[in-house]
């Protein structure tokens, strides 16, 4: 029977990517080898590293100037090796939620960091704004989805200094400026492919600026000569990603992929607030997320909490349980989600009250 995904990640991916991989690990590119035992050095799996990078290239219309690199380490890596390279006095960030909040606590680390606003006050249920942003920072850090809290910022900022940002729940979700960032760094496993690899995007004319020694590894430069395989990359994770790209070329890009997630969350928010036994987490509709819809059992109702997760696990809906520190629901909707499983969710929902 059909199982309705709202996991918030590993996450679901397309039917294809599956059949796709499968196929690969059984025999490569006619190699008659495993992807999962074929050398990363060999013509086909390099084939594999150079598609990747052109296909992130034209659909996020990636412009000169800037690298497109494959690693490891998931984006958690990331918060550290963004201030080794980047940080040499000041940096600023912005505070919106669990992982933006340990990105700047890793920061601290490398420097002087500057907290431009937080939404920590009300459990990071909302996107500070008007806040502003020093002009002599190297540059300001923001955590575009909050995967835990259900908010997104669904802009490109401006504030005059480099953006970096941290896009892991909403990568390729929706088109984004290239332009406007100095670099962009996403762990795959929401929207893009299976989690083992992350993908970054950087203006190489930030980099080679600090005074400090990096270490090989966490050096931009050494994965952008190398080509993304200084060291054995993950082989896996990177073909899937390719695939799941491939899915998304398909349907006609990021701009048709953002018309479905909006849909999507759309009439997912519209039967949380019609629904007496239900209430959104995140009470400004231009802070919410349209990966992340997290919402909580109506006041009277805590007690039903339960009940509900039970109804959902009897009709194949997986993974709607909140994070601990939000309690209550979340309903991830990534890409490769179908409209059918929120209609899915939302029958049960309409179902549940019509039993108070």
């Amino acid at each position: 029977m059909k199982k309705h995904n709202f996991y918030a990640g590993p996450s679901i991916l397309p039917e294809i990517v599956y059949e796709k991989t499968k196929e690969a690990i059984d025999d490569f590119a006619g190699t008659g080898v495993s992807l999962m035992s074929i050398s990363h050095r060999s013509k086909q799996f390099e084939a594999v590293i150079t598609e990747s990078q052109e296909i992130f290239r034209e659909l996020l219309n990636i412009p000169e100037g800037y690298q497109v690199i494959f690693v490891g380490g998931g984006a958690s890596t990331q918060f550290f090796t963004v201030p080794f390279n980047l940080l040499e006095k000041k940096a600023a960030y912005l505070n919106t939620g669990t992982w933006a909040n340990t990105a700047l606590k890793e920061a601290k680390m490398f420097g002087e960091i500057v907290e431009v606003a937080s939404s920590a006050d009300k459990n990071y249920n909302y996107i500070p704004k008007g806040f502003s942003v020093p002009k002599d920072v190297d540059y300001l850090h923001i955590t575009t989805n909050n995967t835990i809290f259900g908010t997104e910022i669904k802009e490109d900022l401006d504030f005059g200094v480099p953006l970096v940002a941290d896009m892991s729940s909403d990568f390729c979700s929706r088109p984004v400026d290239v332009s406007k960032y100095a670099l962009i760094y996403a762990g795959a496993q929401k929207n893009v492919g299976p989690a083992g690899v992350t993908v970054v995007i950087i203006k190489e004319e930030i980099l080679g600026k600090v005074s400090r020694q990096i270490p090989t590894m966490v050096d931009y430069r050494t994965h952008i000569k190398k080509g993304s395989m200084h060291n054995t990359p993950p082989v896996l994770p990177i073909f899937s990603m390719l695939e799941t790209m491939k899915w998304i070329k398909g349907l006609g890009g990021v701009e048709v992929i953002q018309k479905m997630n909006i849909e999507k969350a759309g009439i997912l928010y519209d039967e949380i607030e019609r629904n007496k036994v239900f209430k959104p987490t995140v009470a400004n509709p231009e802070d919410r997320s349209l990966m992340n819809i997290t919402f909580v059992m109506n006041d009277g109702f805590e007690e039903h909490e339960k009940a509900f997760l039970d109804m959902a696990a009897e009709r194949n809906i997986l993974g709607l349980k909140g994070h601990r520190s939000v309690g209550g629901f979340r309903a991830s909707t990534y890409n490769a989600l179908p409209i059918e499983s929120v209609k899915v969710l939302i029958q049960a929902m309409q179902d549940f009250e019509k039993k108070f």
